[in-house]
């Protein structure tokens, strides 16, 4: 049977590809008009073992990857509705995520994007993903994510254009989202002047030590990795700064770990083809069952002798331990030794604390943003379709 519609084969997903549903709105319009708020449905084929850990159930990174390439289609798509010079929406920002509930292999994923927002030169993305079980019809929701693009020129990639406007239905959507636009450019600008440090490996450290865990990754940017412009997808550089954090929780608490959250991901440069990236983690805070992890992306344009290594990306992970069942284990507590390990353990304990207050000060919000998602619930976790 012919699938019709599609648009892309997401790179690094065996067999994935995606299928476009009718929009919303016309995704070519003629300058003047105003689109309405967009939706695009995408959905993926059917998970396979080496989207997964050997626990069965999918890496964080993959879903992440999958959400970022959903943004971008519809940012893309958005930002070329008018006549103009065209462009290729770069990711700019990822606000926090949680991990609602696991999927599986043998589970598909749907994958559905909107336009909430936009201002003079970024789009607001709002993704939720689906996981399918095919063999009872079973659907619940594992995943939602709100992302940030700039549209970027093709004929010169320093160029960010400007967002074709949106109508909103209600007038309040229009000013939540610029209370919200506004939020996430002062974090992203304090973000990025606060995060100039570097991971510092530390010969025969002690178990449970910040040095203990932390790990580095290597990567030479190539021509998979990148869009048309040259620079490499958000969604790859999220999933390698998931794999870097799963390594530096395994290595911790030495069992099966799982993505709990995401902190905001934000991306203070593009990153080059020809580039080679190291991709840090360390352990900054741990509670009785969480871990948080902050990975930092640093870039090296190695065949630009007029660049510096500059930091690319930055974000803090939560992961949670799980036994063979799947039920959560205490995870073994922190012993950071130098003033700016302990530091960073504070400032890791304010954020959990803050996140702990307000899921108790909204109930509401503990049904559809647990935290931890779901090691209290045991579940199954096995290579299959459960």
């Amino acid at each position: 049977m012919a699938r019709p519609g599609l648009i892309h084969s997401a790179p690094g997903l065996p067999d994935t590809c995606a299928l476009l549903q009718p929009p919303a709105a016309s995704p070519s319009m003629s300058d003047g008009e105003t689109p309405s708020l967009l939706k695009y449905k995408i959905s993926q084929a059917i998970m396979r073992p080496d989207d997964a850990n050997v626990a069965g159930n999918v890496h964080g990174g993959t879903i992440l990857k999958m959400i970022e390439e959903a943004g971008a289609i519809i940012s893309t798509r958005h930002c070329n509705s008018q006549n103009g010079e065209r462009c290729v929406a770069a990711l700019a920002r990822v606000e926090r995520t949680d991990f609602l509930s696991p999927m599986c292999i043998g589970e598909v994923a749907h994958v559905s994007a909107e336009i909430t927002y936009t201002s003079k030169h970024s789009v607001e993305v709002q993704v939720n993903v689906m996981s399918e079980n095919i063999l009872t019809g079973a659907k619940k929701l594992t995943n939602k994510a709100t992302l940030w693009y700039v549209p970027l020129s093709l004929k010169n990639v320093d160029k960010v254009l400007e967002v074709p406007p949106v109508v909103y239905s209600r007038q309040e959507q229009e000013e939540e989202g610029r209370k919200r636009y506004e939020a996430q450019k002062l974090e992203r600008m304090e973000t990025k002047w606060r995060n100039g440090d570097i991971v510092q490996p530390v010969l025969n450290p002690e178990p449970n030590t910040v040095s203990y865990s932390q790990s580095s990754l290597i990567h030479l940017v190539g021509p998979s990795d990148c869009t048309l412009h040259g620079f490499v997808h958000g969604g790859v550089t999220m999933k390698l700064m998931d794999e870097v954090a799963g390594i530096v929780a395994a290595r911790h608490c030495k069992t099966n770990i799982v993505t709990a959250s995401v902190d905001a991901i934000n991306f203070h440069d593009k990153i080059r083809k020809g580039c080679v990236i190291t991709i840090s983690g360390r352990m900054t805070f741990t509670s009785n069952k969480s871990m948080e992890i902050e990975v930092l992306v640093d870039a090296d344009p190695v065949v630009d002798s007029s660049q510096k290594r500059y930091r690319a990306a930055s974000a803090f992970f939560t992961y949670v331990s799980l036994s063979q069942e799947g039920r959560s284990l205490p995870v073994p507590q922190l012993v950071p030794e130098t003033e700016d390990e302990k530091k960073r353990f504070e400032e890791g304990k304010g954020r959990y604390l803050q996140m702990k207050a307000k899921r108790q000060g909204h109930p509401w919000q503990r049904a559809q943003c647990p935290f931890p998602p779901w090691p209290k619930t045991q579940f199954t976790l096995r290579a299959g379709v459960v």
